[in-house]
């Protein structure tokens, strides 16, 4: 099948490697030139595992293509909008500049009978509002089908995802949309994947219904974590404990130094402010959620301006890990970038190591030194933070670090370390909700 991706991001990058992978013919369209070039050589312009391979697959089979021309998706019969909607700036409202323009761009190449199919997260509503303009102009139909990536998981979440959602119209206009993303889906949904067919507005609140529960989950363990650290108890043994109800389950409940990334917080406020734009209250224990996860940064970088005496000016600090999460390049709206600037501006010299994350925090945070090892970043340093859960970070043991360190204080913000191990060892030894 012929199809285009508009947006070639995180998203949509690898939306359209793998869709020409298993098969169909792909141009992904994008504004950015550079963005456009790198793909087109077969370079991924960010760090996903899998995503170089399925793109030099694609690009080699003849099937995918990569323009900076709308007029390059005139003749693809599926039309997939994968542009961000970042947080509205002076607003938590979702900014629809993107998605809105990318429609707008895509009305003059469609064809009766085309499907655009939207996979941006986007306000509820939105959907029905687009679906109006796009059968005014040309005849063709529209679907919503979000997306469930995990970043570091992105091929297999595309390829193997764990359902698929269909937002349609009502009546032969939906059947035809249901059908035909039934063929783009075929693989995967011949092996079984789960596939739910209802109407735009539950399709648009799949996603950030399922967005803004897991950043309440994590929130919660958090939560708790504020109340172990005052109380003794030991929130990595509680979310244990509570995990065994398989009511609850295990997943999400790890306390730490709270989400990132470009979708949770960004999300859970776009969708308070829709509530709120709606007239209802429903959502405003969100504003909870969101000010938990960011009581974690302050958390540690108290736990640093403790273990080094009140002082931090002229303190070397070594982080470990500035990414949002492992195995991702991602620095949006990352808590552990975040706590590196605050140390920074508090005058201390915060010495990264990223395994990918370095260049793209460069960008953002220009003051900071970076360096490309741990050896490198550990060496005479007053204190340690691990900051993202690197399986390289994870594996560190106390005789890794104590001869490099000037001082043996490690704040493990993450929970991944034995504290009784590093302790026996002569390290000062902090993490979040642990005794």
């Amino acid at each position: 099948m012929r199809m285009s991706v508009i947006g070639c991001g995180y998203l949509g990058a690898v939306h359209a490697a793998c869709m020409a992978d298993l098969g169909h013919e792909v141009v992904g369209i994008d504004v950015d030139p550079g963005k456009i070039e790198m793909l087109a050589s077969g370079h991924a312009p960010f760090f996903e595992p899998g995503l170089p391979e399925a793109l030099r697959r694609a690009l080699d089979s003849g099937r995918l293509r990569f323009s900076t021309d709308p007029a390059d998706a005139a003749g693809a019969q599926v039309h997939f909008v994968a542009v961000g909607t970042p947080q509205t700036a002076g607003s938590d409202a979702a900014d629809l500049t993107y998605v809105d323009a990318a429609v707008q761009g895509l009305l003059p190449h469609l064809a009766d009978g085309d499907l655009v199919v939207g996979k941006s997260t986007v306000p509820v509503g939105t959907a029905s509002r687009l679906a109006d303009a796009v059968r005014a102009s040309s005849g063709a139909d529209l679907a919503w089908n979000p997306e469930f990536l995990r970043e570091g998981f992105a091929v297999a979440d595309t390829v193997s995802p764990d359902r698929f959602v269909y937002g349609v119209p009502s009546g032969d206009a939906g059947e035809r949309a249901t059908a035909v993303l039934d063929e783009v889906y075929a693989t995967a949904l011949a092996t079984g994947t789960p596939r739910l067919v209802t109407d735009y507005a539950t399709a648009e609140l799949v996603k950030v219904s399922a967005n803004a529960f897991l950043a309440t989950k994590i929130s919660f363990i958090n939560a708790m974590a504020e109340i172990a650290e005052a109380t003794g108890a030991d929130v990595t043994q509680l979310a244990d404990a509570i995990g065994h109800d398989a009511r609850i389950g295990r997943r999400f409940l790890n306390a730490g130094l709270g989400f990132g990334g470009g979708c949770l917080p960004k999300d859970i406020r776009a969708f308070r402010a829709r509530s709120r734009e709606l007239g209802l209250e429903s959502l405003d224990f969100l504003a909870d959620v969101d000010a938990v996860n960011l009581r974690r940064r302050d958390r540690v970088v108290a736990l640093a301006d403790e273990l080094l005496g009140g002082d931090v000016a002229g303190a070397r600090v070594a982080v470990l890990g500035v990414a949002f999460k492992p195995d991702s390049d991602d620095v949006r709206d990352s808590p552990a970038l975040d706590v590196a600037r605050r140390l920074h501006a508090a005058g201390a010299d915060v010495v990264v190591h990223d395994p990918e994350a370095n260049e793209t925090a460069a960008r953002l945070a220009p003051d900071l030194t970076y360096v490309d090892d741990a050896s490198s970043a550990l060496r005479d340093a007053d204190v340690v933070l691990v900051l993202t859960e690197w399986k390289q970070f994870k594996a560190l043991r106390p005789a890794d670090v104590a001869d490099l360190v000037a001082h043996r204080r490690l704040v493990d913000a993450r929970n991944v370390f034995d504290p009784a191990e590093w302790r026996e060892a002569g390290f000062e030894f902090r993490s979040l909700g642990r005794p």
